[in-house]
Protein backbone atom coordinates (compact mmCIF):
# COMPACT_ATOMS: atom_id res chain seq x y z
CA UNK A 1 0.00 0.00 0.00
CA UNK A 2 1.67 3.63 -1.03
CA UNK A 3 1.85 6.57 1.36
CA UNK A 4 -0.79 8.16 -0.29
CA UNK A 5 -3.29 5.53 -0.14
CA UNK A 6 -2.78 5.05 3.77
CA UNK A 7 -3.39 8.98 3.74
CA UNK A 8 -6.34 8.88 1.87
CA UNK A 9 -8.06 5.52 3.82
CA UNK A 10 -6.61 7.02 7.00
CA UNK A 11 -8.24 10.44 5.55
CA UNK A 12 -11.72 8.59 4.90
CA UNK A 13 -11.98 7.23 8.50
CA UNK A 14 -11.40 10.28 10.03
CA UNK A 15 -14.43 11.99 7.94
CA UNK A 16 -16.38 9.16 8.60
CA UNK A 17 -16.25 9.31 12.59
CA UNK A 18 -18.30 12.55 11.71
CA UNK A 19 -20.91 11.08 9.42
CA UNK A 20 -24.63 10.06 11.13
CA UNK A 21 -24.05 6.71 12.66
CA UNK A 22 -27.33 4.94 10.64
CA UNK A 23 -25.31 6.02 7.67
CA UNK A 24 -21.88 4.74 8.62
CA UNK A 25 -23.62 1.39 9.68
CA UNK A 26 -25.67 1.24 5.92
CA UNK A 27 -22.35 1.79 4.15
CA UNK A 28 -20.74 -1.19 6.35
CA UNK A 29 -24.13 -3.18 4.93
CA UNK A 30 -23.76 -2.77 1.63
CA UNK A 31 -20.01 -3.10 1.33
CA UNK A 32 -20.29 -6.44 3.22
CA UNK A 33 -22.96 -7.99 0.92
CA UNK A 34 -20.63 -6.34 -2.24
CA UNK A 35 -17.69 -8.68 0.03
CA UNK A 36 -19.52 -11.89 0.31
CA UNK A 37 -20.05 -11.82 -3.59
CA UNK A 38 -16.95 -10.90 -4.79
CA UNK A 39 -13.81 -12.11 -2.20
CA UNK A 40 -14.16 -15.36 -3.45
CA UNK A 41 -11.47 -16.92 -1.94
CA UNK A 42 -12.45 -14.95 1.75
CA UNK A 43 -16.07 -16.34 0.81
CA UNK A 44 -14.54 -20.05 0.94
CA UNK A 45 -12.41 -19.50 3.51
CA UNK A 46 -15.86 -18.51 5.77
CA UNK A 47 -18.21 -21.60 3.92
CA UNK A 48 -15.45 -24.17 5.17
CA UNK A 49 -15.17 -22.64 8.72
CA UNK A 50 -18.78 -23.09 9.15
CA UNK A 51 -19.59 -26.30 6.97
CA UNK A 52 -16.57 -27.83 10.00
CA UNK A 53 -18.15 -26.21 12.86
CA UNK A 54 -21.96 -26.58 11.92
CA UNK A 55 -22.38 -29.43 10.16
CA UNK A 56 -25.71 -30.15 11.09
CA UNK A 57 -27.20 -26.95 9.96
CA UNK A 58 -28.45 -26.74 6.46
CA UNK A 59 -26.61 -25.04 3.30
CA UNK A 60 -29.37 -22.40 3.39
CA UNK A 61 -28.63 -21.61 6.98
CA UNK A 62 -24.66 -21.49 6.51
CA UNK A 63 -25.09 -19.50 3.73
CA UNK A 64 -27.10 -16.97 5.26
CA UNK A 65 -24.51 -17.01 7.91
CA UNK A 66 -21.78 -16.24 5.65
CA UNK A 67 -23.23 -13.34 4.34
CA UNK A 68 -23.82 -11.98 7.74
CA UNK A 69 -20.51 -12.57 8.93
CA UNK A 70 -19.49 -10.21 5.70
CA UNK A 71 -21.50 -7.32 6.91
CA UNK A 72 -20.59 -7.71 10.41
CA UNK A 73 -17.05 -7.62 8.53
CA UNK A 74 -17.69 -4.59 7.13
CA UNK A 75 -19.55 -2.59 9.85
CA UNK A 76 -16.82 -3.37 12.14
CA UNK A 77 -14.37 -2.05 10.33
CA UNK A 78 -16.37 1.44 9.26
CA UNK A 79 -16.99 1.81 13.08
CA UNK A 80 -13.42 2.16 13.88
CA UNK A 81 -13.47 5.35 12.80
CA UNK A 82 -15.83 7.00 15.52
CA UNK A 83 -14.34 4.44 18.01
CA UNK A 84 -10.95 6.02 17.19
CA UNK A 85 -12.08 9.80 16.18
CA UNK A 86 -15.04 11.16 17.42
CA UNK A 87 -15.17 12.64 20.72
CA UNK A 88 -15.30 10.59 23.51
CA UNK A 89 -18.83 11.43 24.66
CA UNK A 90 -20.15 10.00 21.24
CA UNK A 91 -17.83 7.06 21.50
CA UNK A 92 -19.30 6.56 25.72
CA UNK A 93 -22.59 6.58 24.39
CA UNK A 94 -22.42 3.91 21.90
CA UNK A 95 -20.92 1.56 24.00
CA UNK A 96 -22.89 -0.56 26.65
CA UNK A 97 -20.79 -2.72 29.51
CA UNK A 98 -22.80 -5.15 31.25
CA UNK A 99 -22.61 -8.38 32.67
CA UNK A 100 -21.22 -8.67 36.56
CA UNK A 101 -20.92 -5.63 38.23
CA UNK A 102 -18.67 -6.84 40.98
CA UNK A 103 -16.07 -7.78 38.12
CA UNK A 104 -16.55 -4.32 36.30
CA UNK A 105 -15.82 -2.84 39.04
CA UNK A 106 -12.69 -4.49 39.74
CA UNK A 107 -11.68 -4.27 35.77
CA UNK A 108 -11.78 -0.30 36.90
CA UNK A 109 -10.43 -0.46 40.01
CA UNK A 110 -8.88 -3.46 41.03
CA UNK A 111 -5.39 -3.69 41.63
CA UNK A 112 -5.54 -7.75 41.20
CA UNK A 113 -3.86 -8.93 38.36
CA UNK A 114 -6.81 -9.72 35.41
CA UNK A 115 -6.52 -11.38 32.42
CA UNK A 116 -9.61 -10.38 29.85
CA UNK A 117 -10.58 -13.45 27.62
CA UNK A 118 -11.57 -11.41 24.39
CA UNK A 119 -12.42 -13.59 21.41
CA UNK A 120 -12.30 -12.66 18.39
CA UNK A 121 -15.76 -11.19 18.00
CA UNK A 122 -16.16 -8.51 15.39
CA UNK A 123 -16.26 -5.84 18.40
CA UNK A 124 -13.17 -7.00 19.89
CA UNK A 125 -11.65 -3.52 19.17
CA UNK A 126 -15.11 -1.63 20.81
CA UNK A 127 -14.96 -3.82 24.00
CA UNK A 128 -11.21 -3.05 24.60
CA UNK A 129 -12.37 0.67 24.20
CA UNK A 130 -15.08 0.52 26.69
CA UNK A 131 -13.26 -0.88 29.61
CA UNK A 132 -10.14 0.98 28.75
CA UNK A 133 -12.13 4.37 29.23
CA UNK A 134 -12.72 3.79 32.40
CA UNK A 135 -9.83 2.46 33.94
CA UNK A 136 -6.59 4.10 34.69
CA UNK A 137 -4.67 0.51 34.99
CA UNK A 138 -2.13 -0.18 32.98
CA UNK A 139 -3.61 -2.19 30.23
CA UNK A 140 -1.84 -4.75 27.68
CA UNK A 141 -2.12 -5.73 24.33
CA UNK A 142 -0.50 -8.01 22.19
CA UNK A 143 -1.27 -7.06 18.33
CA UNK A 144 0.52 -8.45 14.82
CA UNK A 145 2.35 -5.51 13.24
CA UNK A 146 0.26 -4.05 10.16
CA UNK A 147 2.18 -4.32 7.23
CA UNK A 148 2.08 -0.75 6.49
CA UNK A 149 3.97 1.53 9.18
CA UNK A 150 1.32 4.32 8.59
CA UNK A 151 -1.45 2.09 8.95
CA UNK A 152 0.28 0.24 11.87
CA UNK A 153 0.63 3.61 13.70
CA UNK A 154 -3.01 4.71 13.08
CA UNK A 155 -4.13 1.35 14.52
CA UNK A 156 -1.81 1.37 17.57
CA UNK A 157 -2.72 5.15 18.51
CA UNK A 158 -6.45 4.26 17.71
CA UNK A 159 -6.16 1.47 20.44
CA UNK A 160 -4.42 3.72 22.73
CA UNK A 161 -6.80 6.66 22.51
CA UNK A 162 -8.36 6.24 25.92
CA UNK A 163 -6.40 4.70 29.31
CA UNK A 164 -3.14 3.53 30.31
CA UNK A 165 -2.95 1.20 27.31
CA UNK A 166 0.17 -0.68 26.39
CA UNK A 167 0.59 -1.99 23.21
CA UNK A 168 3.24 -4.52 22.44
CA UNK A 169 4.37 -7.12 19.59
CA UNK A 170 4.14 -10.70 19.67
CA UNK A 171 7.39 -11.12 19.01
CA UNK A 172 8.22 -8.60 22.41
CA UNK A 173 8.02 -12.22 24.36
CA UNK A 174 6.59 -12.97 27.83
CA UNK A 175 8.54 -11.47 30.41
CA UNK A 176 6.90 -7.59 29.83
CA UNK A 177 3.55 -9.34 29.65
CA UNK A 178 3.98 -11.62 33.00
CA UNK A 179 5.52 -8.33 34.69
CA UNK A 180 2.68 -6.33 33.99
CA UNK A 181 0.52 -8.32 35.28
CA UNK A 182 2.43 -9.17 38.32
CA UNK A 183 2.35 -5.23 38.97
CA UNK A 184 -1.56 -5.46 39.30
CA UNK A 185 -1.94 -4.98 35.51
CA UNK A 186 -4.86 -5.77 32.72
CA UNK A 187 -3.94 -7.83 29.86
CA UNK A 188 -6.62 -7.82 26.75
CA UNK A 189 -5.76 -11.21 25.20
CA UNK A 190 -6.76 -12.80 22.30
CA UNK A 191 -5.47 -16.57 21.67
CA UNK A 192 -8.39 -18.24 19.54
CA UNK A 193 -6.20 -18.05 16.38
CA UNK A 194 -4.49 -20.29 14.36
CA UNK A 195 -0.77 -18.98 14.32
CA UNK A 196 0.99 -22.08 13.08
CA UNK A 197 2.47 -24.48 14.48
CA UNK A 198 5.23 -23.17 16.67
CA UNK A 199 4.46 -23.36 20.61
CA UNK A 200 0.48 -24.16 19.98
CA UNK A 201 -0.77 -27.18 21.03
CA UNK A 202 -3.68 -29.21 19.16
CA UNK A 203 -7.24 -29.18 20.76
CA UNK A 204 -10.79 -29.63 19.66
CA UNK A 205 -12.26 -26.89 18.38
CA UNK A 206 -15.97 -27.62 17.32
CA UNK A 207 -15.19 -31.23 17.38
CA UNK A 208 -12.00 -30.55 14.49
CA UNK A 209 -8.62 -31.01 15.97
CA UNK A 210 -7.32 -26.95 15.72
CA UNK A 211 -3.87 -25.35 16.39
CA UNK A 212 -4.20 -23.02 19.31
CA UNK A 213 -2.48 -20.59 21.35
CA UNK A 214 -1.56 -21.98 25.07
CA UNK A 215 -1.09 -18.52 26.42
CA UNK A 216 -4.22 -18.37 28.32
CA UNK A 217 -3.25 -21.27 30.54
CA UNK A 218 0.00 -20.12 30.26
CA UNK A 219 -0.12 -16.12 31.23
CA UNK A 220 -2.77 -17.08 34.27
CA UNK A 221 -0.24 -19.29 35.53
CA UNK A 222 2.99 -17.28 35.56
CA UNK A 223 1.28 -13.79 35.95
CA UNK A 224 -0.95 -14.89 38.87
CA UNK A 225 -4.25 -13.80 37.26
CA UNK A 226 -7.87 -14.19 37.35
CA UNK A 227 -9.34 -14.80 33.65
CA UNK A 228 -12.47 -12.75 33.08
CA UNK A 229 -14.21 -13.49 29.89
CA UNK A 230 -15.38 -10.25 27.64
CA UNK A 231 -17.42 -10.89 24.81
CA UNK A 232 -18.06 -8.19 22.36
CA UNK A 233 -21.59 -7.71 20.49
CA UNK A 234 -22.77 -5.02 17.25
CA UNK A 235 -26.08 -4.09 18.16
CA UNK A 236 -28.03 -1.05 16.51
CA UNK A 237 -27.00 1.06 18.86
CA UNK A 238 -23.38 0.69 18.69
CA UNK A 239 -22.05 -2.00 20.80
CA UNK A 240 -22.91 -3.83 23.82
CA UNK A 241 -19.73 -5.57 25.95
CA UNK A 242 -20.54 -7.85 28.13
CA UNK A 243 -18.30 -8.68 30.82
CA UNK A 244 -18.71 -12.92 32.61
CA UNK A 245 -17.72 -13.81 36.07
CA UNK A 246 -14.43 -14.77 36.67
CA UNK A 247 -13.28 -18.61 35.51
CA UNK A 248 -12.85 -20.41 39.10
CA UNK A 249 -11.01 -23.53 38.09
CA UNK A 250 -8.86 -21.83 35.95
CA UNK A 251 -5.74 -22.33 35.14
CA UNK A 252 -4.82 -25.81 36.52
CA UNK A 253 -1.42 -27.77 35.75
CA UNK A 254 -2.64 -29.10 32.48
CA UNK A 255 -2.09 -26.69 29.94
CA UNK A 256 -3.64 -29.12 27.41
CA UNK A 257 -6.91 -29.53 29.38
CA UNK A 258 -7.01 -25.65 30.06
CA UNK A 259 -6.43 -24.67 26.25
CA UNK A 260 -9.37 -27.32 25.62
CA UNK A 261 -11.71 -26.27 27.80
CA UNK A 262 -11.03 -22.65 26.72
CA UNK A 263 -12.14 -23.61 23.49
CA UNK A 264 -15.50 -25.61 24.49
CA UNK A 265 -16.97 -22.21 26.47
CA UNK A 266 -15.86 -20.31 23.29
CA UNK A 267 -17.84 -22.59 21.43
CA UNK A 268 -20.88 -21.52 23.89
CA UNK A 269 -20.42 -17.43 23.65
CA UNK A 270 -19.82 -18.39 19.89
CA UNK A 271 -23.39 -20.49 19.49
CA UNK A 272 -24.87 -17.63 21.28
CA UNK A 273 -24.32 -14.76 17.70
CA UNK A 274 -22.49 -17.21 15.53
CA UNK A 275 -22.34 -14.83 12.97
CA UNK A 276 -20.39 -12.33 15.08
CA UNK A 277 -17.02 -14.85 15.56
CA UNK A 278 -14.34 -14.07 12.87
CA UNK A 279 -14.77 -16.83 10.74
CA UNK A 280 -13.09 -14.90 8.12
CA UNK A 281 -9.63 -15.92 9.38
CA UNK A 282 -8.32 -19.56 8.57
CA UNK A 283 -8.74 -21.04 11.93
CA UNK A 284 -7.87 -24.83 10.78
CA UNK A 285 -4.85 -23.73 8.50
CA UNK A 286 -2.19 -25.73 10.58
CA UNK A 287 -2.99 -29.13 10.65
CA UNK A 288 -2.31 -32.17 12.71
CA UNK A 289 0.64 -34.07 10.73
CA UNK A 290 -0.83 -36.40 8.13
CA UNK A 291 -3.86 -34.72 7.49
CA UNK A 292 -4.40 -33.12 4.61
CA UNK A 293 -5.52 -29.00 4.27
CA UNK A 294 -9.20 -27.94 4.56
CA UNK A 295 -8.61 -24.48 2.81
Amino acid sequence: MSKLTSKLGIGFMRTLAHVPFPLVRGFGAVLGRVLHVLAVPRRRVVDTNLALCFPDKTPAERHRMARETFVFVAQSWFDRSWLWHAPEAVVARRLKVVGAADVIEEIAHGHEPMILFAPHFYGLDAAATALTMHTDRPSTTIYTTQRDPMVDQWVSEGRKRFGNVITLNRMDGIKPIVAGLRKGGLLYLLPDMDFGRDQTVFVPFYGVQASTVPSLSRFARLGRAKVVPVVSKLTREGYEIEVLPAWEDFPTDDVMADTALMNRRLQGYIDAMPSQYYWVHRRFKTRPEGEEPVY
